[in-house]
Parts: C-alpha cells; structure tokens; sequence
C-alpha cells in the first residue's frame, strides 16, 4: 500500500481527501463541544475559588451532584432541537446531509451548512496539500497543521476565543517536527528557525497590543492571537513571519471594511484576528517561499 500511494499520487490524493471528510466530521464535535467544555470548566473553577473566598464549609462526602459526562467522545451526537441521537447512516459526511435534506429525520428541524461546509473545506484543503507535497512524512505534519487551523477559525468567528489546548499543542508539534528537518525537506524547517519563528511570533504580536492598548487604553486583540502566531512560527519558521502578518492585516482590513460597509457593521464590535492568521499561515505553509521570491524580485 505504501508503495502504491508513493507511485500513484491520484490514488494518494483521493484517499486523504475521503479521510479528510471523516477528520471534518470530527472537527466539527471539535468546533461546537470545545468551548462548551472550556465554558463549564470555567464556572466550575469560579464555583471553587468563590466557595473557597466566603468560607463555606465543604460539601459533605456523597452529597455532591456528579454532572453528566460531557467531552469529545460523551455523550453521542444528537439534534439540538428534539435531541434524537444521530445514527451511523445519519452521520456520513456530507452525504447524510444530502440525503436528509439539511432537515433532522425527526423532528424535521434544519440542520446548520456550516457541517457539511467545515467538512468538505477540510477535505479539500488536505487534497490541496496532499497534492503540493505528495507522499512523504511531512504531508502528515501539513495536514494536523490544516486540521487544527481549520478548528480554530470556526471556534474564534463563533465565540472569539482560541483555546489553549488547541494552540499550545500545535507549536509544541512544531518545534518537535523541526527535529526532523534536514537539508533536502519541504518541511519542517530547522530546530533554530522554528525556536525563533516561534519566539518572534508571540512577542511581535505582544509588542502591538501592548503600544496599542498604551495608545488607546484598549486591547486590540487577545492573548490567544499571540499562542497562534507563535505556533505558525514554530512550524514554518522565522523568515515567514512577516508574510503571514502582511497576509492577515491586508485580508483583515480588507473584510473589516466591506462588513462595515456592506453590512453596517458597528466599528465597535471587535473581529476576531484568529481567522486571517489561519488563512494566512496555510497560504504561506503552501506558497510562502514562491511569494517571498515573487515580491524580491520585483524590488530588482
């Protein structure tokens, strides 16, 4: 088989784009579980550190109401309106979406696109960096890249957060992956260049929210902008640093713009930066170093 796929990139190419299909399916329990778990996880702390704070006396052993078990895997995934469980059959990538019509098969409830979306735009993206990289082991470290980008734009447009266990996890994958760079590889790239991008990632963030929270008296962005850009660092390296901020700001301002203008969007209500730095940091993960030499060029 793995002779195969190395020999037949069609054949490579189809297969990670069917089990990418599968991955979106998951990342899709990802996008909608995760900040609900961070948000009880929450208020179970500040339960405890205000219990702690006014002096209550502990709960008596065998008195306490276990919550039910809610995680990635727990409970299985139903329909938020009637709350029947999904089945298998129900539970295709984007084909069960076609076949039900976008409608529950119980109470007839519309189902949100943003499944099948987030399905098939991680598919397509994994065929794409199947397709630039081909059979090698760095097209697995491209694809947990694309994957994890892909979580993260959904979970900061629908709650402008990006959590922790989904950006430190992935710079700490990219610094390990930069152990396994050699000379003649796409990717990672050296232990150095991955040490710095990381480094200069997280601080060239934190230097403009601070001039601009001392400029304004407000914050600009979160902290979670900054674990994202150092992640991206990690994983493609100090030199790409400037185009993924050049790529972000630009598609950034761009959108902001039209929201206010086509929408009347409020210029008070923030938006959220995670999503431009994902775009961002995947084009330059794919043509970052065709773009660095198209713009050099040019300045001879």
């Amino acid at each position: 088989m793995i002779e195969l796929f190395a020999t037949s990139v069609p054949l490579f190419i189809s297969t990670v784009f069917v089990l990418s299909l599968l991955v979106g399916s998951f990342l899709n329990v990802v996008i909608h579980r995760l900040p609900i778990m961070m948000e009880r996880e929450w208020k179970a702390q500040a339960v405890e550190i205000l219990g702690a704070a006014s002096g209550s006396p502990p709960v008596a052993p065998g008195s306490e109401v276990t919550p039910p078990k809610y995680n990635l895997m727990v409970p299985r995934s139903g329909c938020p309106h009637c709350g029947a469980e999904i089945t298998a059959l129900q539970n295709i990538p984007v084909l069960s979406y076609l076949a039900l019509k976008g409608r529950c098969r119980g109470c007839r409830a519309p189902i949100s696109a943003r499944y099948p979306i987030v399905e098939l735009s991680t598919a397509v993206l994994s065929a794409l960096v199947a397709w630039k990289f081909g059979f090698s082991p760095f097209t697995a470290g491209a694809l947990v890249l694309t994957w994890m980008l892909v979580a993260m734009t959904c979970i900061d447009i629908d709650h402008q957060v990006l959590p922790d266990s989904l950006t430190i996890p992935l710079m700490w994958l990219g610094l390990l992956a930069s152990l396994a760079h050699s000379p003649a590889a796409l990717l990672p790239v050296s232990t150095e260049s991955s040490v710095i991008g990381a480094a200069a990632g997280y601080l060239s963030l934190w230097l403009v929210y601070q001039l601009f929270k001392l400029a304004t008296g407000k914050e600009g962005m979160g902290y979670g902008d900054f674990k994202l850009l150092a992640a991206l660092g990690a994983w493609l390296g100090w030199k790409m640093l400037p185009l993924v901020i050049l790529l972000s700001a630009v598609t950034g301002a761009v959108f902001g713009i039209l929201m206010i203008v086509l929408r009347g969007r409020d210029r008070q209500v923030p938006i959220p930066f995670g999503p431009y730095l994902a775009a961002a940091g995947w084009i330059a993960l794919m043509w970052g170093p065709q773009l660095v030499d198209a713009y050099l060029s040019r300045l001879h």
